[in-house]
């Protein structure tokens, strides 16, 4: 029987993309949407797709109990995918705005993660499935106008490592995907996040947004960023992951990404900060 895999976040972007290349893999693919048109969207293409906010606790349990039914009680391997970006400068970033993408990025797949560990236990003899978390560059070093998003990543890197150790005496992976620049609607999804909570006209930053965020968030790009790779790049990594006997902790994707890795670990923080700060 085919094995079955529950991802969050498919709408568009990467988890659009791996919920159809894994079907085509062979995969039972269960692809969930925050939007039940979106859902509808899907299933005309010939996925199963059912609603998952993984903001609402009540979605969330209804989500995965339909998810079971279409596995027979059996999940074999879960994506957290579902994330989305705030962008500001850290120092207009309110309170609120942190609580509202720590819930997206960080609670509400945490609350997934241990769902599918109970059932995962119960596989196997000594528990058995895969938890992919869909970390980022930006969960192993910062950048400017980041700082919200980068606070998600980075703590899902520490909680997903903390997990992998605890989970090494049962048959339970937990695997990081660490994409880079990948070609998705990130960008745009991230507009009304910042028109609702960030203050830029008030903000001490006022011209700095002016010449720099603004004009990459509204104003047309006429190339894609120089190390872009299209979504499909992080499915071949996903499908690694899921096929490998003893898969790797981590599994970086683009280019800067794995730079980022090796000058996080041998580079002194002043010249990591500076190196970053030259794009």
């Amino acid at each position: 029987m085919a094995k079955t895999i529950l991802i969050t976040g498919c709408s568009s972007g990467i988890g659009y993309d791996a919920a159809h290349g894994l079907k085509a893999a062979g995969w039972n693919v269960l692809a969930t949407c925050r939007s039940p048109d979106d859902c509808d969207r899907l299933r005309g293409e010939g996925l199963i797709s059912f609603p998952l906010d993984v903001t609402d606790p009540a979605s969330i349990e209804a989500g995965f109990a339909e998810a079971l039914s279409h596995g027979n009680g059996r999940l074999d391997a879960l994506y957290n995918n579902a994330a989305f970006a705030c962008p500001g400068a850290a120092e207009d970033i309110p309170p609120g705005a942190l609580r509202e993408i720590f819930e997206t990025n960080l609670f509400g797949l945490h609350d997934l993660t241990t769902r599918a560990i109970k059932v995962m236990r119960k596989q196997g003899e000594n528990g058995e499935g895969r938890i992919l978390q869909c970390s980022s560059v930006l969960g192993l070093v910062g950048m400017q106008w980041r700082g919200a998003y980068v606070a998600t990543k980075f703590a899902l890197e520490g909680l997903s490592d903390v997990l992998r150790i605890e989970m090494r005496d049962t048959g339970i992976k937990i695997i990081l995907i660490e994409p880079g620049p990948i070609t998705s609607k990130i960008r745009a999804n991230s507009i009304p996040p910042f028109e609702k909570w960030v203050n830029w006209q008030r903000s001490a930053r006022r011209a700095q947004y002016e010449t720099s965020l603004l004009k990459r968030l509204y104003e047309p790009r006429e190339s894609p960023d120089r190390f872009e790779l299209p979504a499909s790049a992080v499915t071949k990594a996903i499908l690694k992951a899921l096929e490998a006997p003893n898969p790797k902790p981590r599994y970086p994707v683009t280019t800067p990404t794995h730079l980022m890795g090796i000058a996080r670990r041998i580079l002194p923080g002043r010249a990591l900060d500076w190196m970053i700060s030259k794009g």
